[in-house]
């Protein structure tokens, strides 16, 4: 794929997106304007699919919506309310820790610089730069699987690992895509252009693609 044509090619998957859900975290983002529970429902949702990670932020969120609030609750608590997300007890050790220290060292505020993010226990890049963009709407790249195979697939990018995606993606996609990259590729790359098997006869990019490491297509 040529740098110009990543703009034909993000109107294309925006439009093909509009017929599914819009992921949870946008959701989340959407509907509640707060970095903390962004932060929060971005953590669950870590190897856990969009419906589970929905309900168990709902119930967690009806107990508990402040880094105050989360802290007071037994760990085992948190355990039951997010139960069956992936990793559910490391998951509620993770969150206690989290809010102790948001209360102790940032005044109970998440952080809105990506540095800052990744000084919290169990938060990563692609978390972070979640926080960053949806939750406080500035500039940033989320990388996950979907961004990661996608982006190399068109042949936009050639990396090994989400972060060299990332960082190759800052270098070249426009940045004003940079916020809602992760939220159009995300249902993309779930719905479409799939990791095994993607439904290139049916994809409104294949004109675009690369088809990079696909052996068979529907």
């Amino acid at each position: 794929m040529r740098d110009a044509q990543i703009h034909a090619v993000t109107a294309a998957v925006k439009k093909a997106i509009r017929r599914w859900k819009e992921p949870v975290l946008g959701v989340v983002a959407r509907e509640t304007r707060d970095p903390f529970r962004v932060l929060i429902a971005c953590l669950l949702s870590l190897r856990t699919r969009d419906q589970p990670t929905a309900e168990a932020s709902r119930r967690l969120f009806r107990l508990a919506d402040t880094p105050e609030r989360l802290l007071a609750l037994p760990v085992r608590t948190i355990e039951r309310a997010i139960h069956p997300v992936g990793f559910y007890r490391n998951k509620s050790r993770q969150i206690h820790a989290i809010c102790r220290r948001l209360l102790r060292d940032f005044g109970g505020r998440v952080p809105d610089t990506i540095d800052e993010l990744l000084t919290l226990k169990g938060v990563g890049r692609k978390t972070a730069n979640l926080v960053v963009t949806v939750g406080y709407r500035k500039p940033g790249i989320c990388v996950d699987v979907h961004v990661h195979r996608i982006s190399n697939r068109w042949g936009y990018v050639r990396t090994a690992t989400p972060e060299d995606t990332e960082f190759e993606l800052r270098k070249k996609l426009p940045r004003r895509y940079w916020i809602r990259f992760n939220d159009w590729l995300v249902p993309f790359g779930q719905h479409l252009c799939r990791p095994v098997s993607p439904w290139c006869s049916q994809c409104p990019v294949r004109a675009y693609c690369r088809r990079i490491g696909v052996r068979t297509s529907r």
